[in-house]
């Protein structure tokens, strides 16, 4: 008698590809409609099914993995970060967690770039203005931005996504530097020609432009303060493709209000789906959807990587991408 396939729930909208391939593996419950789920329907799914597959936009905290039942025993994220999801709970409850690292490296990397490059060019200016007409030629003076050769880049958080960074950054004469919890081997650095700094305040206060690449944990929230946002220098780029969660958005809006920073691009929000209404009417910012890591071939590798840690846990082995308490 074959074996009887997992429940799995499906929160969201995936790739047609990856939801063929995971009905034709598990008894698979797709969602009906994309769209966030409440509280009451994420705990209507943990009751019911063996493995739930949520994305960012799903908040699984003590309350929700609380009434869980007994037969989920995997929370698969269909994503890079787990912090949408109280790992530690789940862990004590006797239900495993992954993610799906490393697939949205050079995608995210792409995207970063691509900010540090349009904010500081004031790219999105120049298509405001040819969209509206109002383009009356070639000036020697007009819409001048900052050069990007020879500009210090300060990398927060030096993890894949910072590296890939830097290797893009290093390309267009970016002076890099960063700050990690720990130093990156010497063949790390001599290959990225990167300069390590021990402290975030004096990295903040030398750099012309900041990325933040470092994971959202309850000891990375406002990591970027008020305070920390005030050592930077008024002519210098913040730029996060992170989680929003790690800067001070309402500090950030008013410093750039007030023009004590000199722009920002920003592909997440402190308050997703909201964004501070200064960040939106400033012309200092450069704001995009969350769109990081939106590629096709992003989208479909994350989902073959949430496949594989299901089949992989349902056949009895321990998950590639098991994320545990002591990991964050």
């Amino acid at each position: 008698m074959p074996r009887k396939k997992p429940v799995v729930f499906v929160t969201r909208k995936l790739p047609d590809v990856v939801e063929t391939r995971m009905r034709e593996l598990f008894d698979t419950r797709l969602s009906a409609d994309d769209r966030p789920l409440s509280q009451a329907e994420l705990v209507a799914a943990v009751r019911e099914v063996d493995v739930l597959v949520p994305t960012v936009t799903d908040r699984l905290d003590a309350g929700v993995l609380s009434q869980a039942g007994p037969n989920l025993k995997l929370i698969a994220n269909f994503g890079n970060g787990v912090d949408n999801i109280d790992v530690e709970t789940a862990t004590n409850r006797g239900i495993a967690v992954t993610n799906t690292p490393g697939v949205l490296t050079e995608d995210t990397a792409d995207m970063t770039m691509a900010l540090i490059l349009a904010v500081p060019r004031r790219i999105a200016e120049g298509i405001k203005v040819m969209e509206g007409g109002d383009w009356a030629g070639w000036s020697p003076t007009w819409m001048l931005g900052r050069r990007i050769w020879g500009k210090r880049l300060g990398i927060i958080g030096m993890g894949r996504i910072g590296q890939a960074v830097a290797r893009r950054a290093l390309a267009f004469g970016m002076s890099i530097h960063y700050h990690n919890r720990r130093r990156l081997p010497g063949e790390v650095e001599d290959r990225l020609e990167a300069t390590w700094w021990e402290s975030l305040d004096q990295m903040l206060a030398r750099m012309d432009v900041v990325s933040v690449h470092c994971p959202h944990t309850p000891g990375t929230y406002h990591l970027l303060s008020a305070r920390r946002l005030r050592l930077m220098k008024k002519d210098a780029y913040l730029v996060n493709t992170a989680r929003g969660e790690i800067v001070d958005e309402n500090t950030l809006a008013r410093m750039l209000e007030a023009g004590e920073l000199a722009g920002a691009g920003l592909d997440v929000f402190e308050q997703e789906p909201a964004v501070n209404p200064k960040l939106v009417k400033s012309d200092r910012v450069v704001l995009l959807p969350h769109m990081g890591s939106a590629t096709i071939e992003g989208r479909i590798d994350m989902g073959e990587k949430v496949i594989i840690n299901i089949k992989t846990f349902m056949d009895g082995h321990r998950p590639p991408d098991r994320v545990l308490p002591s990991m964050l």
